[in-house]
């Protein structure tokens, strides 16, 4: 009896010391092999995919099980991580506010109070493209043309929405067409539509395409317009489209919003933190980055937290960015 007994004791004081190894040294393949990490990120054909199997494939390389969903993107990313169906979520952040707030997409449900922001991944564009030869130059010339808005209820038609208010206009100045931004550029060049609604990473593949049979333009947002978007909802910020991006003849000023990966509440401190750790360390981004040039471009310590001033931090990434003294 005292020989089991004493074995007994032994193996509880073991997993006691393993547990409190893992906690304490930011976890060990043995304590990381306890967490299944799914990452839920956007259609096959997108940038959210690419990436977010970069982020699964690193974690699973250091011992955390994990596997990579693919989505309808982020409005269905943010209530699968609600539902408790993954546990890293990729987001545009305009879409986490209004998740928040109950408002939007989300007007009517409960606010989405215990959405977790992990980090900062890379800025998307509102890039509103338009040919030089529509007469277009400014916001306010976009009255009475027809316009791609994007799709009902996507990230696009959200920042579109927000764009319009902050130029004292709404979809009634305008002829909307509620069309994902592929088939409005479509309508672009077959002449059936005079502008559209980009949210994207720049070298955007359709907006590409539609430069290689017609002159295009961008229609800026700046000025007051520019300040009264992201005094509203600050998780916009100034940003430019550089000329040679698109062989354009000027930079346009315009905004973009973060996307940011979203984290299930309910995983421990502990091995948030070990997450950042590692997806930060050289070998981390060495691997991410060559998931696509946007990432090898924006994810990096020093942006991380770049527009997430309106939302609130996991505790363990609170702690990982507050210790690398990038919050107070």
């Amino acid at each position: 009896m005292k020989k089991r007994t004493l074995k007994k004791s032994l193996a509880v004081f073991l997993t006691i010391g393993l547990l409190l190894s893992f906690i304490s040294c930011g976890g060990d393949a043995e304590g990381r092999g306890n967490y299944f990490i799914t990452i839920l990120t956007g259609p096959t054909s997108g940038i959210f995919f690419p990436i977010g199997g970069a982020f699964s494939s690193h974690l699973g390389s250091i011992g955390y099980r994990t596997s990579v969903t693919a989505t309808g993107a982020t409005l269905e990313n943010i209530r699968l991580l609600m539902g408790g169906q993954g546990e890293l979520a990729i987001a545009m952040s305009d879409a986490v506010s209004q998740a928040y707030n109950a408002h939007g997409a989300f007007e009517g449900e409960a606010p989405a109070d215990n959405l977790r922001v992990m980090m900062g991944l890379w800025p998307n564009y509102v890039q509103i493209v338009t040919t030089a030869d529509s007469g277009i130059r400014t916001f306010e010339d976009l009255r009475g043309r027809r316009v791609g808005v994007g799709a009902p209820g996507s990230g696009v038609e959200l920042n579109a929405r927000l764009v319009f208010e902050a130029h004292g206009m709404s979809y009634d100045d305008i002829i909307p067409d509620f069309l994902a931004y592929g088939q409005a550029i479509e309508q672009m060049q077959n002449g059936l539509a005079d502008a559209a609604f980009v949210t994207s990473g720049l070298g955007n593949a359709t907006i590409r395409q539609l430069s290689f049979t017609r002159e295009i333009h961008f229609i800026p947002i700046e000025g007051e317009g520019l300040e009264r978007l992201m005094a509203t909802h600050p998780y916009f910020v100034a940003s430019v489209i550089p000329r040679e991006v698109f062989d354009t003849a000027v930079d346009t000023v315009t905004a973009s919003v973060m996307n940011v990966m979203l984290v299930d509440e309910n995983l421990p401190s502990s091995v948030v933190y070990d997450l950042l750790e590692n997806i930060y360390s050289e070998a981390g981004l060495a691997h991410i980055h060559t998931a696509h040039a946007v990432a090898a471009e924006h994810i990096r310590l020093e942006t991380a937290l770049r527009g997430l001033g309106a939302f609130t931090l996991h505790d363990g990434a609170a702690e990982f960015f507050r210790a690398r003294g990038l919050i107070d």
